[in-house]
């Protein structure tokens, strides 16, 4: 059967499994898909270098829906173009061309998900004494690494090696919020090996960041508090035991972090960010930012109204 959404969409069950959304989310993510479409077409056609007459070319064999459920089927599980090609019954090139077109409108899309907390929108909730001192908006910060293939040349691969995953990785560091867990910041991706305060310094996080909103980091962000309003756990002093204050703090510290671990665990579940990189370190940051606006969805669907 060819893959497509009209006999796809009355299997709930196989739609997620495939696209990582139910067919309720799929949709509105499609009607939410128009702005971006109409506004990349009229940039398209009416481009100063186009040559072709506007109605000329090779017309696609894929509905605009088809083709964003091929984009969304390719995040999420991640086939080769020429499998994705046989899946949807069209050939490698078309599947490169609507690729490259919905990728960049998905990252679009993404990046108007995410929204930093806002003060007057507080919540109030029992917080931990240890933690008074952190405010009750606060965004987790941390990241992730995916493996990419090896460059051919050799200072180019060393600077891509990562020591800790023992392979040649690219790094991306996202900021959720803590209350919703959903993702207010996705970094550019940059090489394995860059620690991961110097990733936040790069990123300016915390100098966006609203006033009385904090920053949480985990021990790769000791120092994270000389940029602005972040927080750190508590790291042990050399050459003695760990106080038990301490013990006591990290783990309340811990709790408060948690929620970014369950929302990188979400990304990754999307193959195209979890296999090893196949296109040469490409467009990653697209990729990475277009899944963010996917896994959003799945957490606003699931947020208590």
């Amino acid at each position: 059967m060819i893959l497509r959404y009209n006999p796809l969409h009355e299997k709930a069950d196989i739609f997620r499994a495939m696209t990582g959304l139910s067919v309720t989310e799929f949709d509105r993510l499609y009607m939410d898909m128009e702005g971006y479409w109409v506004q990349a077409e009229t940039e398209r056609l009416e481009r100063p270098d186009r040559k072709r007459a506007i109605g000329g070319g090779q017309p696609f064999t894929l509905s605009t829906r088809d083709q964003l459920l091929l984009t969304v089927v390719w995040l999420r599980v991640y086939p080769t173009q020429a499998v994705l090609g046989y899946l949807f019954g069209v050939g490698r090139t078309n599947v490169l061309r609507t690729i490259a077109r919905w990728l960049p409108m998905l990252e679009c899309a993404g990046r108007d998900t995410m929204r930093l907390p806002r003060p007057s929108r507080k919540r109030l909730r029992q917080l931990d004494d240890l933690l008074r001192d952190i405010p009750e908006l606060a965004v987790v910060i941390d990241s992730f690494e995916q493996r990419v293939q090896r460059p051919l040349d050799r200072s180019e691969a060393d600077g891509l090696y990562s020591g800790k995953k023992k392979a040649h990785t690219l790094k991306s560091q996202v900021a959720v919020d803590e209350h919703s867990g959903m993702l207010v910041d996705v970094s550019a991706s940059v090489p394995g090996p860059t620690a991961d305060l110097t990733l936040l310094k790069q990123s300016g996080l915390m100098k966006r960041l609203p006033p009385g909103v904090r920053g949480m980091g985990d021990l790769a962000y000791i120092g994270i508090d000389a940029l602005g309003c972040g927080s750190a756990p508590r790291r042990k002093p050399r050459d003695k035991p760990r106080p038990a204050e301490d013990s006591a703090y990290n783990t309340a510290f811990s709790k408060r972090r948690i929620v970014v671990e369950h929302t990188i665990n979400r990304l990754r579940h999307f193959q195209a960010l979890a296999q090893p990189d196949r296109h040469h370190r490409k467009h990653h940051t697209q990729r990475v930012r277009a899944v963010a606006g996917l896994v959003n969805r799945q957490i606003a669907t699931r947020l208590p109204h």
